[in-house]
């Protein structure tokens, strides 16, 4: 059976992710389906992902049907942007799945994924709600936005950016290049992405979890946690300056006055609820429970305002109240 008929491709670019990465390979074989591809990109490292991935790749070409089939680039150290964006270049097949080599897809989430697109073909961009991983040891879910198409669209049209994790979201790959794909290495390149496509094509959410996600102390994100703060404030301010047809300056710019957005209080709380949940996967149980008081203690609101936003299913989103912005109008579009 031919699998480029099904129109799916799960693409998961890989740098040092062992570990994990047997865990992630073994979650997509033993979907409720075979109708779907795989590409991975393994984007430089040191660690044995790259022979791990060609043994199976050998392995699975030589057994064929009923296993999905496994196609693996290797290249020199790009990063991630360069590699999403080869991700949408090499896929051959008219939708996107992204996954990361650290996260699991539960056994449902492709044939979810298949009937959303056969029931929404229009859309540019679906995803799912996603627990932290192992769901059995980890408390509550990534903080996702919720609602209906209109809905989420008028969320960004209000100048906030949409919560999605990006191991859940599947693309249109025609649509998501035409709305240039993946820019800037900025740690925030899938929030930019996720305003563009709103602005343009429906978005649809699937609010059922699929995804198990990792909260990784070796990931890229986990190790850049800090700039990521201060990235996602920028795509905000590329969202405000698309809305309010303002000429937007380069991050070098205007980092200064964006940094007087951060919530040093909340940053610490939202880092001490990640290590909760990381203590928590490793069953260290008194440090986890050391991290929340911490949390606690920092930012007592933010730790309340992330319990409320488990608890509602709304179109939650990201950034500063945007007249802040217009408050620093001279300052940040000058």
């Amino acid at each position: 059976m031919d699998t480029t008929d099904f129109g799916l491709t799960v693409g998961m670019p890989v740098c040092n992710a062992m570990p994990w990465l047997p865990e992630a390979m073994d979650s997509l074989l033993h979907q409720t389906t075979n109708a779907f591809q795989i590409l991975v990109i393994v984007d430089g490292g040191t660690d044995g992902s790259a022979a791990y991935l060609r043994n199976l790749e050998n392995k699975l070409a030589r057994v064929g049907f009923p296993w999905p089939r496994l196609r693996v680039l290797d290249q020199i150290r790009a990063g991630i942007t360069a590699t999403l964006n080869r991700l949408l270049y090499e896929t051959r097949t008219p939708w996107l799945v992204r996954m990361d080599g650290d996260d699991v897809s539960y056994p449902m989430r492709i044939k979810r994924l298949q009937e959303a697109i056969r029931a929404h073909p229009d859309a540019g961009l679906i995803y799912s709600l996603a627990d932290y991983h192992p769901r059995e040891r980890c408390a509550g879910q990534f903080r996702c936005s919720r609602g209906t198409p209109e809905e989420l669209r008028a969320m960004v049209r209000s100048g906030y950016l949409l919560s999605i994790c990006h191991s859940t979201v599947a693309l249109n790959v025609e649509k998501a290049c035409a709305a240039g794909g993946y820019r800037m290495e900025i740690h925030a390149e899938d929030a930019d992405l996720w305003w563009r496509m709103a602005l343009r094509y429906e978005i649809r959410c699937i609010p059922e979890a699929l995804v198990g996600f990792r909260l990784n102390p070796q990931s890229l994100s986990a190790q850049n946690l800090e700039k990521q703060q201060l990235a996602a404030i920028y795509v905000q301010y590329l969202l405000l300056s698309e809305l309010w047809k303002l000429p937007p300056r380069p991050l070098g710019d205007v980092a200064a006055p964006l940094t007087e957005f951060l919530d040093p209080s909340a940053f610490e709380a939202k880092e001490a609820l990640r290590r909760f949940n990381i203590n928590l996967a490793e069953k260290r149980y008194v440090r986890g429970l050391g991290a929340l008081a911490h949390a606690a203690h920092a930012s007592p609101g933010y730790v309340l305002r992330r319990v409320r936003d488990e608890l509602r299913h709304t179109a939650i989103g990201n950034g500063v109240p945007p007249d802040r912005f217009l408050e620093r109008k001279g300052v940040l579009w000058a």
